[in-house]
């Protein structure tokens, strides 16, 4: 077959009739012989024999290097164009600010009005009144280029864009100029058109004024915390200073405030935020000294100036502000989730910003909770006769398990003489309310002591007080005192409960695993992060709030169901309407663990330490209740936590020095109780607790409890014996005498009394005060915060 007989052949597809040949194979002519290739021939023949591979495929031929560029090119030149265009059309707005600060209605839960909060706390100032080193404060912290950028990041604002798209959230930087231009001129709402305007805005803002002019307003339109929009009203809050009079320490301080105004504000921060504060305003005045804007031997001399307390603002008096308080953070935390936004931006959005805000609080029972307060605490309380009087106080939350919604809080006298909420603060130890947390970790896991029998409520343990803790034949050096040394000898769980005896649940935490402790107590509600998981913390020696323990209960009271108990029900304003997160969540722990757990907890109410101010109380008229008691190292708190079938109320007393705010003794407050005067969980806390629930109880209820264990159901007449002692049970509670007193003398907080009130709660020292109770390997007087001794604001280590 010639070339042009290929060719045709080709051409009707008749591949077949114009065979591959092999390469190395010579064509054959008319006579047979062989014949050279005709000139490109034998291309011709590849390409006829691999025509597939000889042409480029569709993608291949779509995404060439040249059209990849000048796709490139032209989104460029689009992406340029539109920038025109939008340059253009969109203009400096008039400042809206002001005119965004609207006052905030805040409801009950029956639509009744609780408080209007919005008279604006703001003063600006010119530039020229504000110290020229407390300016560069805010430029080090925020903008160390402001004085020579252009106004805009554009690799900060790319990743918002960026982030904005992807629902990241707000993760992308911005300059001095672009967050006055959000502040004064926008929103703080995350949308890809916000921040284009932001952008265009910022660019038009940072030709037409001058960086001072950008400055002034930017420190005049920040929110700084407590209220106060801008440097002069912020002067005033925290340092009751004008502006003009603060000093470098102080400018530092506020300009780290404008992270995290709440988070960072001396007065009500934790112990973590203390120290980010701290290290914010330590990067500010060492960003100064490398801009040469501060002399370095000067820096070396600054000590971080600690605020005053703040004030109330008005309509906040009595327990308005606490609500109010607790009420803006859950709001911001909800947006910040929703929208993606700093925490800062948060604030600012929330504060004064015309929110209808309903409360989950309901108004007769907030009602009920102030009056028990005041009846069974604050009438007997004398400051001018007794000092200690001073160092009192109260916090409480209630909820409703089964909802999760905060009925009902107290946090403290007065918002206007105590700031801080002793409803949500996480300084103090929970002490023996930790205890059940324990005893739903050993169930949950299925846990088994040291003998390989498995750990319930009907378990008996060695009760000796000051018993080393045992690791498989090892001593952990861990071995706490019960109150006043008490020994128990054997006893079982429910009775070491009932009697809230140290040494039996330390030995517990030991067989369980202080790790699977420490992630049970997580899945409960509680925020363990950063604490070690130590047996210390069997004694509930890390920090806890009431709002915290009422979640945790409330948790056990629901059968496991996770209860994050939540203030607000709703909040709207003109431009939006935001959902709370559902307070109830996924079974955290089995049914039966949970339900065990309240079993035993009906122990401590009917033969325990809570038996004077709540079993006997009047007001019971038969109705069921699980609780615990809880009395910290020396006295410097003291808990009751406690349920019934749908109410949950967690109530603590905290010693607190009414002049320097460290921590101290409760010891002698009121001068009512005989001995040595030590108050413990069962006394003043349970009282609170009983008038309460008992005056808003709407008819007797059981629990229902899916469990043949605990004091709830008739025990068992078997028991596994563990760690038998040489000591007799004999000194177990039900060789109690009777009390004798009547619950108003709060007979159970004597030392001088029979275990059953409250012998554990309080250890007469501390594991840090003994060698022999220091576990192996070294444990730390703060189980919160191992690698600090000392806290920063002078409160002892650990208490």
């Amino acid at each position: 077959m010639g070339r042009a007989e290929e060719r045709r052949a080709r051409q009707r597809g008749g591949r077949r009739a114009a065979p591959r040949r092999s390469s190395g194979t010579p064509a054959v002519g008319v006579g047979g012989g062989a014949t050279g290739p005709a000139p490109g021939g034998r291309a011709a023949a590849r390409r006829a024999a691999r025509p597939a591979k000889a042409r480029k495929s569709g993608i291949r031929a779509l995404f060439t290097w040249k059209k990849i560029l000048g796709t490139l090119f032209g989104l460029c030149l689009l992406g340029i164009g539109t920038f025109i265009v939008l340059y253009m059309m969109v203009d400096i707005p008039k400042g809206n600010a002001v005119a965004q600060q609207e006052s905030n209605v805040y409801k009950y839960s029956d639509g009744s009005v609780l408080a209007r909060k919005g008279t604006v706390n703001r003063e600006s100032v010119s530039l020229d009144r504000v110290p020229k080193e407390v300016q560069h404060c805010f430029v080090a912290a925020e903008n160390k280029t402001f004085y020579h950028d252009s106004g805009v990041d554009l690799k900060g604002t790319a990743r918002g864009l960026l982030n904005t798209l992807s629902g990241k959230g707000a993760q992308g930087g911005s300059t001095i100029t672009q967050q006055y231009v959000k502040n004064y001129y926008l929103t703080q709402d995350q949308t890809v058109t916000r921040k284009l305007k932001e952008l265009v805005i910022s660019l038009k803002v940072d030709q037409k004024l001058s960086k001072d002019d950008i400055l002034a307003g930017y420190i005049n339109t920040s929110y700084y915390g407590r209220g106060a929009y801008g440097i002069q009203a912020a002067a005033q809050a925290y340092y009751r200073v004008d502006a003009s009079k603060l000093t470098v320490e102080q400018g530092a301080y506020l300009a780290a405030l404008l992270q995290a105004p709440s988070q960072y504000d001396w007065a009500v921060a934790s112990p973590t935020g203390r120290k980010l504060v701290q290290a914010r305003w330590n990067y500010v005045l060492n960003n100064m000294v490398g801009q040469r804007w501060l002399d370095a031997g000067e820096r070396q001399t600054m000590k971080f100036p600690i605020p005053k307390d703040p004030k109330g603002a008005p309509g906040l008096e009595g327990q308005k502000g606490y609500l109010i308080d607790l009420a803006n953070k859950q709001l911001e935390q909800q947006l910040m989730k929703d929208e993606g936004i700093s925490q800062s931006q948060a604030e600012a959005e929330v504060v004064d910003r015309g929110w209808t805000i309903t409360l989950n609080v309901d108004k007769k029972k907030q009602a009920a909770l102030e009056s028990a307060v005041k009846d069974q605490l604050t009438s007997k309380l004398n400051p001018k006769k007794r000092k200690v009087d001073a160092d009192v106080q109260a916090g409480a939350v209630s909820v409703d398990p089964k909802t999760g919604k905060v009925l009902a809080l107290y946090g403290g006298q007065d918002y206007f003489k105590h700031f801080y909420s002793n409803a949500t603060r996480r300084d103090y130890q929970p002490a023996s309310t930790f205890k059940p947390v324990i005893l739903a970790a050993a169930l949950d896991e299925g846990a088994k002591t040291q003998d390989g029998l498995p750990i319930d409520a009907n378990t008996v343990y060695d009760g000796t007080s000051g018993r080393q803790a045992v690791d498989h034949g090892t001593k952990v050096g861990f071995g706490p005192p019960n109150e006043d040394d008490q020994d128990y000898g054997d006893i079982t769980v429910q009775t070491a409960m009932n009697q809230s005896v140290n040494s039996v649940f330390a030995q517990m935490g030991v067989d369980v695993g202080m790790e699977k402790v420490m992630e049970v107590a997580g899945r409960l509600g509680m925020d363990t992060k950063g604490m070690q998981p130590v047996p210390a913390q069997t004694l509930g020696s890390m920090g806890a709030s009431p709002l915290e323990m009422a979640g945790i209960y409330a948790t056990l009271d629901n059968h496991g169901k996770k209860v994050t108990p939540t203030i607000v029900a709703r909040a709207e304003n003109k431009t939006r309407t935001v959902k709370m997160d559902d307070p109830i969540g996924d079974q955290v722990i089995s049914r039966e663990a949970a339900d065990t757990v309240t079993s035993v907890l009906t122990g401590v109410v009917d033969d325990g330490t809570a038996r004077t101010s709540v079993r006997n109380n009047p007001l019971r008229d038969g109705q069921q209740v699980a609780g615990k008691t809880g009395t910290s190292d020396e006295n410097k708190s003291a808990w009751f936590t406690g349920y019934t079938p749908g109410l949950v109320t967690s109530v603590g007393l905290f010693g607190e020095d009414d002049k320097t705010h460290n921590h101290v003794s409760l010891k002698g407050a009121t001068g009512l109780i005989p001995g040595s005067g030590r108050i413990n969980g069962g006394g003043y806390p349970a009282q609170i607790w009983a008038t309460y629930t008992f005056g808003v109880m709407d008819g007797v209820s059981k629990f229902d409890l899916d469990t043949t264990q605990g004091a709830a159901v008739k025990p068992s007449t078997s028991s596994s014996v563990t760690q038998s002692p040489s000591q007799s049970p004999s000194q177990s509670a039900s060789s109690s005498p009777p009390v004798s007193q009547s619950p108003s003398r709060t007979p159970s907080q004597s030392p001088s009394q029979s275990p059953s009130q409250s012998p554990s709660q309080t250890p007469s020292r501390t594991p840090s005060q003994s060698p022999s109770q220091s576990p192996s390997g070294g444990i730390t007087d703060n189980p919160l915060n191992p690698n600090d001794q000392q806290q920063v604001d002078g409160r002892q280590p650990g208490q």
